[in-house]
């Protein structure tokens, strides 16, 4: 039994976000003024209020900051915090291995999994150097 995504909000402000993410690709957040990534992305920096927010694609790459498994549920499922390389700290799934084999700190990348109407939702899987963690 596979999990059905939930279909995202998707509001005028955040919808560069959501195309984005149907061509693959994760968007974040960088001010102009103070030059910090933020995640979720938003019009005004988080940091120094800054209206110049810039959308930029990022790597792809992350780590494990904070995760949770799910296992009350018809089909169980990861809930974590993954840390992007720019910085930022998003939560997410982790998707597409054992749950059991994953732990804080071990690096994932990115992937992308169809919401029930079929958009694009950012997730992530265990990279190949998971096993060393």
């Amino acid at each position: 039994m596979a999990r059905i995504i939930p279909d995202p909000v998707i509001t005028p402000e955040m919808r560069p976000y959501w195309e984005a993410a149907n061509q693959g690709t994760l968007l974040a957040g960088r001010c102009r003024a103070c030059a910090r990534w933020h995640f979720y992305p938003r019009p005004h920096c988080p940091f120094c209020f800054a209206d110049k927010v810039e959308w930029l694609p990022c790597s792809g790459r992350g780590t494990v900051y904070s995760h949770s498994i799910l296992r009350r549920v018809a089909v169980p499922y990861c809930l974590a915090y993954v840390t992007l390389e720019e910085g930022p700290c998003m939560m997410t799934n982790i998707v597409d291995c054992a749950l059991d084999d994953i732990r804080i700190g071990a690096p994932v990348r990115l992937v992308f999994h169809a919401s029930a109407r079929g958009q694009q939702v950012p997730m992530f899987t265990l990279a190949a150097d998971a096993a060393s963690v």
